[in-house]
């Protein structure tokens, strides 16, 4: 079963349409989900374009609220990127490091790490200091936010308490903590929370402004972009995290070829 067919299932079983248009929301756990396919296939659309069917055609979004909920509604989940219509600057890679193959980016990880050896994300951050420190899964702890409903134009107003996020790189340095998610496909859109929830986490544990950053790698360029949200840390519900673009379209490519050492011969 794919997850058109499962969210069809589940939408008719819980009758989850119907509690969204009287209730303004439906709450769903993954135990629920779990009945018709495994959630973590079922609830990450990175792009708008990845909605199931169900989704798509009412104009819904799912975000995740605890490790095991979600909460479906009219949710302004996604943000269309900007157009990149700016020179591509190009950087050398470093000589000196063998382990990376900047012909062969096949992961965001390794994205990251050639966009950081070759010095494109000192550049971009302006500051020669940085250091890549924290990645991976952790937990959010508890936050409130809001976000508008797009049928009816209000604020829903959404409860965060220990959901899990995954931070592809953070890049710490004299003034700043940056949060990237980084992707290697383009698309025109992507989906808020992959920077907010990150943001909201990290605001609340350090006393250094922290930047989100929208990394993508395809066709050979690196394109960055910076976004911000509302300050958020001393109100109750925050604004919605709409996010306002400080910089775009920094896009830098790589010349020269990563060099490896000799294989060495059994004999």
């Amino acid at each position: 079963m794919n997850n058109n067919q499962a969210w069809k299932e589940l939408f008719s079983k819980y009758d989850i349409l119907s509690a969204v248009e009287r209730d303004g929301y439906f709450m769903i756990s993954a135990d629920q989900i779990r009945e018709y396919r495994e959630p973590r296939l079922m609830t990450k659309f990175d792009h708008r374009i990845n909605l199931p069917d169900t989704f798509a055609s009412n104009d819904l979004a799912i975000l995740p609220v605890t490790r095991g909920d979600y909460v479906i509604s009219h949710f302004d989940a996604y943000h269309k990127l900007e157009a990149d219509n700016v020179q591509i600057e190009t950087f050398s890679p470093p000589d000196n490091i063998q382990s990376l193959d900047y012909n062969n980016i096949f992961s965001e990880a390794v994205a990251l790490s050639c966009a950081f050896a070759a010095g494109i994300i000192m550049d971009f951050l302006d500051d020669d200091s940085i250091i890549p420190t924290v990645s991976g899964r952790m937990g959010t702890g508890a936050f409130d936010f809001s976000i508008p409903d797009t049928k009816n134009h209000t604020l829903h107003s959404v409860n965060v308490s220990n959901a899990q996020i995954e931070i592809d790189a953070a890049y710490e340095g004299r003034s700043c903590l940056a949060l990237f998610e980084a992707k290697r496909e383009i698309s025109t859109d992507f989906i808020t929370r992959q920077l907010y929830y990150p943001f909201r986490v990290w605001q609340n544990r350090i006393t250094k402004p922290v930047r989100p950053v929208f990394f993508v790698y395809s066709n050979n360029i690196f394109s960055l972009y910076e976004y911000t949200f509302s300050d958020t840390q001393l109100q109750l519900h925050t604004p919605h995290p709409a996010q306002k673009l400080l910089r775009s379209g920094h896009r830098h490519n790589l010349t020269g070829h990563s060099k490896h050492p000799p294989q060495s011969q059994s004999h």
